[in-house]
Formats: C-alpha cells, structure tokens, sequence
C-alpha cells in the first residue's frame, strides 16, 4: 500500500505530465485561387494544373477555377461560377478581366498570350504582380512597369520510340499552328503518316489547308490525349510550325524526353519544380 506521500507524489506526476502536454496549432495554408476564362485542353491550361499541384503540394491551399470541364479531375478545381474572392485570398488571373469592385490580399496576372490578350489595352493598376512565361513573350508585350518571368512547369515524359516511321502534330489545328506545314514537312521527310493531337478549333483553315492530308491518309486526327506518355509513344519524331509560341512546351517536353523535334526552337530554358516554386514563392509572400 501507497504511504500518503507517496500518493502525493504520484499525484503531482500525474498532473505534472498533464499540464506539459504540448498541443500542435494547426497553421492555416494561404488560400491561392487561379481563374482563368480558358479551361479547355492547351498548354495554358496544363500550365495552371500543374501549378496548381505544386502550391498544393508544398503548404498552399490552391483552386483552379475556369468555365470548361477538362480540368476538373486533374487537380483541386471548380467550374468558375463556384469561385468566391474574399480579403485574405491571392488571386492568379489568366486571360481575364476580373471586376475592380473585387477585392482581394494580392492579385497576380499570370499571361501567357500575345496579340489575343495585349496587356497594352488593359489597366494594369489593378494587378500587383505580372508574370510572364518567356523573355520574348515580355518583350513583345512591352508594358511600361516592372513584372516577374516564371517559365511552365515541364512534364518529364518516359518516351521509347516505336519506330514505326509515323510523326506527330501537338497543339490546336488553326491558322497559327500552321498544322498543314508541318504534315508537308514530315511527308516530305518521309513519313508515312502524321497524328494529329488536338481540337480543330479553327474551321475554315482545316476545310482550306488540313482536310486534303486528312482525307488522302496522310493525315489522321487524334484529338487531345490525357495521356503524354501515350500521346508521345505513339510517334517517333514531332513536327512544329507554329507563328508565335510565348514559351514553346511541346519543344521543351520533347528536349527532356530526348525525341526528335522538328521546328523553329524557342530557346527558352527549362526550370525544375523547385526553382519555379522558389519564384511563385517571392510573388505568394
């Protein structure tokens, strides 16, 4: 049996190891939402998902917000009508004009484009950030105020080549992809047959300059692929044409993953997660 001071002392243990338990205060992540008017597949769009992954995946509460479907199933999305701006949001906008009555703890423009959106036309007031993706891309825009360059995120693609003498096209067919050049290019390389890789999002051009190497089987129409290892697998060189390229993925994707690439280069480098997170850090602080 326990003496009375024994029992004391077993006593103040107990409270003792009571009154030291440590609680761990959850810290709240910064709330990032990124709204764009553009959520169909494209390399913008594939450049917001994965932004989007890596502030999740380092500390950040982000939500990719736009007004198609394809991107909801590859990160923490919403269709944009769910997006809800409050005073201690930071705001990433693409390729939208967001009313000034929106109020926000930081809004960052994050542009991607050239003629389609000329920053010249809009009021930069309202931005306390601007980011770009290239050097040229900055220098075409020319805006008179200081901005941030901050190159996409590119996929590190597995690729075995099938050697099957079959060449690719990837991007959208319209008249700036010139797609109806690369297809002459590649036929007249020697290749037996070109895949097509995106929407026909430009009606007339296809009908004048693509729907010929289409209906003579030279050309096949593949649509967008999910999948890069799948969509790239299939080919054993890829074609580019492009007019105006603000960064130039398909290249850069082709470079790490060391297939042939067939097109004006971009030169532009190509950053690891770590270095583009460090730079989208400095901006979310």
């Amino acid at each position: 049996m326990l003496k009375s001071k024994d029992k004391k002392e077993l006593f103040k243990d107990l409270m003792k190891s009571e009154l030291t338990t440590e609680f761990t205060v959850p810290v709240k992540k910064q709330t990032v939402k990124i709204v764009s008017s553009w959520t169909r597949p494209g390399g913008g769009t594939i450049a917001h998902i994965n932004l989007t992954n890596l502030l999740n995946d380092n500390g950040y509460d982000c939500t990719f917000y736009g007004p198609n479907d394809w991107h909801l199933d590859k990160c923490k999305s919403a269709k944009i009508d769910k997006c809800l701006l409050g005073p201690d949001d930071i705001l990433i906008s693409h390729f939208i004009q967001v009313p000034p009555e929106v109020k926000v703890k930081k809004h960052i423009l994050y542009c991607h484009e050239k003629d389609v959106f000329p920053l010249s036309k809009i009021d930069l007031e309202q931005y306390d950030s601007i980011v770009f993706v290239s050097t040229s891309q900055k220098e075409w825009q020319a805006i008179d105020r200081s901005s941030e360059i901050i190159p996409p995120i590119v996929r590190k693609i597995k690729w075995d080549n099938p050697k099957n003498n079959i060449a690719g096209v990837i991007g959208s067919v319209d008249e700036n992809k010139q797609t109806h050049l690369s297809i002459k290019r590649a036929i007249g390389n020697g290749y037996d047959k070109v895949l097509l890789f995106g929407q026909v999002n430009d009606t007339p051009y296809f009908v004048d300059h693509v729907k010929m190497w289409v209906d003579s089987g030279h050309a096949v129409l593949a649509d967008h692929e999910d999948d890069p290892e799948a969509m790239y697998g299939r080919v054993s060189a890829v074609y580019h044409s492009s007019l105006s390229e603000t960064y130039g993925l398909v290249e850069a994707e082709c470079e790490l993953a060391g297939i042939p690439f067939n097109g004006m280069s971009n030169g532009q480098p190509i950053l690891d997660n770590e270095e583009i997170l460090e730079k989208w850090k400095e901006l979310l602080t």
